[in-house]
């Protein structure tokens, strides 16, 4: 199970926008969901990010954008994918694979990998984009298209994450050990969780009001050992317990009960679960999806490169949190803007002109930088598309290193 008993770092206050009118009670509560692997939207994010691995694994110049359909006995496969002469990849048995992995090879989940119809519509990346992209020379490489990308840290947990989607995240993992370890062997692929935090005046995390589990079991588990079961093995090992008190609310199954689950209870799609990926609403999100991309599009290398500025940011001591807008022109290589907001809980944060050119001063924006910085060229992506982008400590997550901040507090001057 995830740590969770241990006390995590809460005592700081919230980063947040929504501030009441003045006059009246600074205390408000924060909402953020998780889900599963199992979820039908994650095992189309978890098929076309293997499929982008695929590639990768054979050609690290492979141009991969690739999404994924899925719905009861159906998964459909398609986008553009550009790479070097003999690279094959068999997408359909790609898709199987991960359908079989997630846990849909027991037919008993309706969605058995071996009996799901693939079809595959791969086509041929577009020249007039590729013109844009490849420039000869690498430092010279364009974004693969125009938007806009965010990334978020602050000082509210160890993960530098914002506290709410922190613990959906443990809980929606938890679920998954739990099955996968025959600790609750009626579980199912399918989950969400969700996770509602109350702040106080001082803008301080102060408790847990409500919990959501939805867990897909077999038919023949009770709504009451469900419940128990979430009680005794889940919430203690993910939830600090100074966060729960007696007034805590816990909904497990709402409905009643969640055996149909997966594609064979709702269609997925890659792409829809943008805001469980990053920092679970906290923080603003751009708009453009991660999985299946390959890191020429900077919709996904961005997002995690503006990550990395501001966890680094933050890790340094220049602000409590940190939030950074990074904007881009299709076939341009440098960024079209920058904008950092920083905030100092209690202290003055070090000023946004300051942070700004502190962070041009440490770090390279352009596409090739940030796959060179990240090391992106890897088939690294299938992980990254369950349990979320941000806030991990594997080390395919090399966004999540906080080995800048030495340089960024001398470029800010900071003694």
């Amino acid at each position: 199970m995830p740590a969770g008993n241990r006390r995590a770092d809460v005592a700081v206050g919230p980063y947040h926008r929504a501030l009441p009118p003045p006059g009246r009670s600074m205390s408000f509560l924060f909402t953020s969901e998780s889900v599963t692997g199992g979820h039908p939207d994650k095992v189309a994010d978890q098929i076309s990010d293997a499929v982008l691995d695929a590639y990768l694994a054979q050609d690290r110049r492979a141009r991969v954008a690739v999404e994924t359909y899925v719905t009861n006995g159906l998964c459909l496969v398609g986008g553009e994918v550009r790479a070097q002469p003999g690279v094959t990849v068999d997408a359909a048995e790609v898709a199987r694979k991960v359908i079989r992995d997630v846990g849909y090879g027991d037919p008993r989940c309706g969605f058995p990998a071996d009996d799901v119809a693939v079809l595959v519509a791969l086509g041929r990346q577009s020249p007039e984009i590729a013109q844009g992209v490849d420039r000869g020379d690498e430092d010279a490489q364009g974004a693969g298209d125009q938007g806009l990308m965010f990334g978020y840290a602050s000082r509210e947990t160890p993960e530098l994450m914002p506290l709410p989607i922190t613990l959906a995240h443990r809980l929606s993992r938890g679920l998954t050990e739990l099955r996968t370890r025959g600790v609750l062997g009626y579980l199912r692929p399918d989950g969400k969780t969700q996770v509602t935090v109350e702040y106080g005046d001082d803008g301080r995390a102060r408790r847990v009001r409500s919990i959501v589990v939805s867990a897909q079991h077999d038919d023949a588990a009770p709504a009451s050992r469900i419940r128990a079961d979430v009680e005794r093995h889940l919430l203690p090992a993910c939830v600090p317990a100074e966060l729960l008190d007696r007034d805590t609310v816990l909904h497990v199954n709402p409905t009643g009960a969640f055996t149909i689950g997966g594609p064979k209870g709702d269609t997925g799609l890659t792409g829809r679960k943008i805001i469980v990926d990053t920092y679970g609403g906290w923080a603003p999100h751009g708009g453009g999806a991660f999985s299946g991309k390959d890191p020429s599009k900077v919709d996904r290398s961005a997002a995690y490169m503006a990550r990395y500025v501001a966890k680094n940011v933050v890790a340094a001591g220049l602000a409590d949190a940190c939030e950074i807008q990074l904007a881009y022109v299709i076939g341009v290589a440098e960024p079209a803007s920058l904008r950092v907001r920083a905030e100092g809980w209690g202290r003055p944060a070090t000023p946004d002109a300051v942070l700004e050119k502190a962070i041009r001063a440490t770090f390279r924006l352009t596409p090739a930088a940030i796959i060179r910085e990240l090391d992106l060229l890897r088939p690294i992506y299938q992980k990254t598309a369950s349990g979320g982008h941000f806030g991990r400590s594997e080390p395919e997550f090399t966004w999540e290193r906080t080995d800048k901040a030495a340089a960024l507090r001398a470029a800010a001057g900071a003694k």
